[in-house]
């Protein structure tokens, strides 16, 4: 393998490691994520760089891929320890700060600039705000979110419990905290993986996307606690149990969409307010509803990222533990 070098950022608490330097074949994004699950050699790259030692079991990161056609500046295929989601709000947030601060799209020193991302759930935009010729925070507007189901029927090791399903790029089952005994905190954190992942696995096949069936499947399982509600909008704490097991330290972008779907449907945000997502690390995502569409509603993210480092990974042809390995 050919060493492989890296930026990372991280927004809101959760890494995201941008690759540029892999080519992966095909006509579309989509058609290139289906690609790399299935090419051995494009995987390896993406398990030497989330797995140990290199990365960990809550790594995060996306391949930069040619656009779908010449109106988005790039694509991307993200990439975890277990395999290739479809959406990535935090990653989202990332790579807009990214292709600003590295040039890739020139920006004005001061005021917004798009970035326009082809990722597997669609087209997303990444709104860069400079000031003073540095960023100072992105929000993304998502591909169309929606309610998928409400009152869905669990049964846990905790209890029997009721989630609620929604899109907002990726499937997510969201249950109440307190429904399984447990809070957003960090004290909680091996229950609510364990409990996490039972959910997403029963409400799987559930999950079925209405055109692409690439993107059916439960992603992950928010858990929230419920902080009130202001003039301004609802205040919640969330943590996303996605993927297998993972935990997403930021407020988890794709999901908070996913939340604001179900929080307009419910009538808990009115047109103009603002849900305050807070994570278990204590970050801050601000989510809205910019406009409603046939079929759901469109959402913008807010945070913000910041460039962690730079790094060459290699691997030693003797490295008796070749790609590495995950320890959860």
């Amino acid at each position: 393998m050919l060493p492989v070098s890296t930026v990372d950022y991280h927004a809101a608490g959760e890494p995201f490691r941008i690759v540029t330097s892999v080519e992966i074949p095909g006509a579309s994004v989509p058609e290139r994520r289906v690609f790399a699950q299935t090419s051995p050699t494009v995987d390896a790259v993406r398990q030497l760089l989330v797995n140990e030692p290199r990365g960990h079991a809550d790594m995060y990161g996306g391949f930069v891929v040619p656009a779908n056609d010449d109106d988005a500046h790039f694509g991307v295929l993200f990439w975890h320890k277990d395999g290739y989601s479809t959406a990535c709000g935090h990653g989202t947030i990332a790579l807009g700060t990214w292709a600003v601060e590295s040039g890739l799209v020139p920006a004005s020193p001061d005021g917004v600039t798009d970035v326009v991302i082809d990722v597997p759930s669609g087209r997303v935009v990444a709104r860069v705000t400079c000031t003073g010729g540095a960023v100072s925070g992105v929000a993304f507007r998502n591909v169309p979110s929606y309610v998928a189901g409400l009152g869905l029927a669990v049964s846990t090791s905790r209890g029997d419990v009721v989630a609620d399903l929604s899109f907002g790029g990726a499937f997510y089952a969201s249950v109440p905290a307190s429904s399984v005994g447990l809070s957003v905190t960090p004290a909680c954190y091996a229950d609510l993986i364990a409990v996490g992942r039972e959910i997403k696995w029963a409400l799987d096949t559930q999950a079925v996307h209405p055109v692409d069936p690439r993107l059916n499947g439960v992603y992950g399982t928010i858990f929230y606690d419920d902080l009130g509600s202001s003039d301004s909008g609802p205040h919640q704490r969330n943590v996303a149990i996605f993927a297998d097991g993972e935990v997403d330290r930021s407020p988890c972008g794709s999901g908070t969409s996913a939340r604001l779907a179900l929080l307009y449907d419910e009538g808990r945000l009115a047109d103009g307010q603002v849900l305050r997502h807070e994570s278990i690390v204590g970050t801050t995502f601000l989510g809205r509803v910019v406009e409603v569409v046939d079929g759901g509603v469109i959402t913008e993210v807010e945070g913000a990222a910041y460039r962690t480092g730079t790094a060459t990974f290699t691997l030693d042809p003797r490295d008796p533990l070749g790609t590495g390995f995950t320890l959860r």
